[in-house]
C-alpha cells in the first residue's frame, strides 16, 4: 500500500511542477510533495532532517551563487560586457551574435547558467532591440549557452554541485567533461549560425548604445575584476577537492563588502534579487525523492536501466545520459538529477564504471533542459522575460532547434565519457 501511496506522490508532485496548476508554483508543488512523504509517515522527520543536511554544500553554493549574480546585476555587469562585445563587433550583426556568444559562455563558466538566462536575456534584450536588430538569434543564443557551457567549471552549474557532491575533483571533471563542454558549444554556434543566417546579414549603427549605458554603475569594472578572482579562487578550491558552498557565499561577502565601500549596496533589491524560492523547491525535492529511495524504487530504476545496458558500459552510459536528457524535458533538470544521482549510486557495476555513470547523469541534466522551454527553471523565466518586452516564444522553434543540437551534442559526449573509465 505505501508503495502505491508513495508512488502516487511522487508522480503527483511531478505532475504538479509540469502543470503548474491553479499558478501553483514549483516551490509549493515540491513543499507540498514533501509533507505528503512525511505525513504518511513514508519519510520519517529524522529521515528527511538527515537528507537536508547531507546536502549544506549544495544549500550554501546556492546562496552564495545567487548574491554573486545579483550584486553583479546591480553594478551593470552585464551590461558591460554586452557593450564591449557589440563595440567590437563594429556594426556587423553575424560578428555581435559571435561576441554575445562568447560573453555568454563566460558568464554561464563564471556565475552559472542562471545568470546567463536570467540577468544576460534582459541586457541583450535591450540591447539589440535599441539597435533595430531582429532579437530572436541573440535571445535563443542566451538560453541555449546557458546550458550548453554549464559544465566547463564545477561551478558552471548547480546541478554540478548537486549530482558530484561536496568535493568535485578538478583534473577528474576535466577529462570526462571538457572535450564534451567544447565540443557542445562548438556544434551549438555552427548550427545557430547556419540557422539564422539571414537574420545575421543586419548591420547595426554602434552609436546607439546609449541605453545600455544607463544600466551600468562606476561599479561595474571593480566588480567585474572581483568576479574573475572568484572564479580563479573557485577553480583553486575545486582542484584541491575544497567544497564550493562555503568558498561562494565567502565570495559573495567579498563583493557585497566591495559594494558597499563604494556606497552602492542596496540591501533590499539585493534580496529582490535572490530566488528564494529555489530553496523550498530543492528542499521539497530532496524530501520526495529520499520517499521513492526508502520504498526503494530508486534501486529499482537503477537494476532497471542496467538491464537496458545489456552488461555493455557503453549502452548504460548512453542509457542513463539520454534517460536523464529525456526526464530533465518532462518534469525539470532538478529532480531528475536527484532521481538518476540515488539510482545510479545504488547499482552494482564497478567504481570506474560508477564514476562514468555520474558524469553521464550530470552531461544528461546540463544538456538535457535545451529541447524543451520546462526543462529547467532558469528556461521558464526565460520565457517570462521575453514577454516583457513584448516578445513571444515559438515553442515549436524552440524544440526544433533543441533537436537540431542537443541529440548529436549527447551523442558526441556520451562515448567520449566511457573511453574516460
Amino acid at each position: 500500500m505505501q508503495l502505491v501511496l508513495g508512488l502516487g506522490i511522487f508522480v503527483t508532485t511531478l505532475a504538479a511542477i509540469l502543470a503548474r496548476p491553479a499558478r501553483l508554483s514549483e516551490a509549493h508543488a515540491a513543499v507540498v510533495g514533501a509533507l505528503a512523504m512525511l505525513l504518511t509517515g513514508i519519510v520519517s522527520l529524522d529521515a528527511a532532517l538527515r537528507a537536508l543536511l547531507h546536502e549544506w554544500n549544495v544549500y550554501l553554493f546556492f546562496l552564495g551563487l545567487m548574491t554573486t549574480t545579483a550584486l553583479a546585476e546591480q553594478a551593470g555587469v552585464f551590461a558591460l560586457l554586452a557593450r564591449f562585445a557589440a563595440v567590437r563587433a563594429g556594426g556587423s550583426s553575424l560578428k555581435l551574435y559571435v561576441a554575445l556568444f562568447a560573453v555568454g559562455t563566460l558568464v554561464t563558466a563564471v556565475l552559472s547558467n542562471d545568470a546567463t538566462a536570467l540577468l544576460l536575456t534582459p541586457v541583450v534584450a535591450a540591447l539589440v532591440l535599441s539597435l533595430g536588430l531582429s532579437p530572436m538569434p541573440f535571445l535563443f543564443a542566451t538560453t541555449f549557452i546557458a546550458d550548453t557551457a554549464s559544465f566547463l567549471l564545477p561551478v558552471s552549474n548547480p546541478v554540478n554541485v548537486l549530482v558530484l557532491g561536496e568535493r568535485i575533483d578538478l583534473l577528474t571533471f576535466f577529462r570526462f567533461l571538457l572535450v564534451p563542454a567544447l565540443g557542445a558549444i562548438f556544434v551549438n554556434l555552427v548550427v545557430f549560425l547556419w540557422w539564422f543566417r539571414r537574420a545575421l546579414r543586419q548591420r547595426y549603427d554602434p552609436a546607439r548604445l546609449a541605453a545600455l549605458d544607463r544600466q551600468m554603475s562606476p561599479l561595474a569594472r571593480p566588480m567585474l575584476g572581483g568576479l574573475v578572482l572568484l572564479a580563479l579562487v573557485e577553480v583553486g578550491a575545486a582542484w584541491w577537492q575544497l567544497p564550493l558552498g562555503p568558498i561562494a557565499c565567502c565570495g559573495a561577502l567579498g563583493l557585497s563588502l566591495l559594494a558597499w565601500r563604494a556606497g552602492q549596496l542596496d540591501p533590499r533589491r539585493l534580496a529582490r534579487g535572490i530566488s528564494w524560492s529555489l530553496f523550498g523547491f530543492l528542499t521539497g525535492m530532496i524530501v520526495v525523492v529520499r520517499g521513492i529511495e526508502e520504498l526503494g524504487l530508486t534501486e529499482r530504476f537503477g537494476t532497471w536501466l542496467l538491464a537496458l545496458g545489456e552488461g555493455s558500459v557503453l549502452r548504460t552510459v548512453l542509457v542513463v545520459t539520454f534517460g536523464t536528457a529525456v526526464g530533465a524535458n518532462l518534469v525539470n533538470n532538478v529532480p531528475m538529477a536527484l532521481i538518476m544521482r540515488t539510482a545510479v549510486a545504488e547499482s552494482t557495476l564497478s567504481p570506474s564504471s560508477l564514476e562514468s555513470l555520474r558524469f553521464a547523469v550530470l552531461l544528461g541534466a546540463d544538456l538535457g533542459p535545451n529541447v524543451t522551454t520546462v526543462g529547467s527553471l532558469a528556461t521558464v523565466l526565460w520565457v517570462f522575460l521575453l514577454r516583457r518586452y513584448g516578445i513571444t516564444v515559438s515553442v515549436r522553434q524552440y524544440i526544433v532547434l533543441g533537436f537540431l543540437v542537443v541529440p548529436a551534442m549527447l551523442a558526441f559526449g556520451s562515448p567520449w565519457i566511457w573511453l574516460q573509465q
